[in-house]
């Protein structure tokens, strides 16, 4: 069991479920869309995120990115954690048919796919251990070098970004400041660098 000290939010009780059997956390569901109406809910997430942190793990489809954004909408910034699952098209076990946008959600993906979502949000080691493991990035990667790679704003940038998040295992529906915290919790300039270099160049 991995310990989680942040409090994680997932959309669904099988979510919740899936997650039990592989983690030692405080597991609070938004029950879908209830979130936006549950004042007593928003309440207790509220609370969590000034005591000890939230860690929000929604699905990778429309629904889970508008949940996520609402919960960004009402809590400080310093106070979130991001985990993203990549985009996996396929069904539930327990459904008949597969949701509207064909992608699996927190409770389908592979135990495997939820450990590299937590890896990359930074939260499977004490900050003391991981600041030891990660070298010190001789500066951040910014939105101008997204834009100078052919990552926004180009006449590929579409194509390009999709490449890149789908070699991340990342969700294709994440935003450019979104992207720009997950590239500079997981990599240095450098790395990201040399990693564009053989993918896209």
């Amino acid at each position: 069991m991995i310990k989680i000290k942040e409090a994680v939010i997932v959309e669904g009780k099988y979510d919740k479920i899936k997650l039990s059997s592989m983690i030692d956390a405080l597991i609070i569901e938004t029950r879908g869309f209830q979130i936006f109406k549950d004042e007593q809910q928003m309440a207790l997430i509220r609370r969590m995120a000034e005591t000890r942190g939230l860690l929000i793990l929604t699905d990778s489809d429309s629904a889970g990115f508008m949940i996520r954004h609402h919960l960004m909408s009402a809590i400080p910034e310093k106070q979130i954690k991001h985990a993203y699952i990549p985009d996996v098209l396929g069904k539930e076990r327990r459904k008949e048919k597969a949701s509207k946008e064909g992608k699996l959600g927190v409770e389908g993906v592979s135990k495997q796919q939820i450990l590299e979502a937590l890896s990359r949000a930074g939260v499977l080691c004490e900050e003391e251990d991981c600041a030891n493991d990660v070298a010190v990035p001789t500066r951040k990667i910014e939105k101008t070098d997204l834009f100078n790679d052919g990552l926004t704003g180009g006449e590929n940038s579409t194509k390009n970004r999709r490449r890149l998040l789908q070699h991340l295992s990342l969700p294709e529906r994440l935003a450019t400041n979104a992207l720009l915290k997950v590239l500079n919790s997981m990599m240095s300039y450098e790395e990201y660098h040399e990693m564009i270099e053989k993918l896209l160049k």
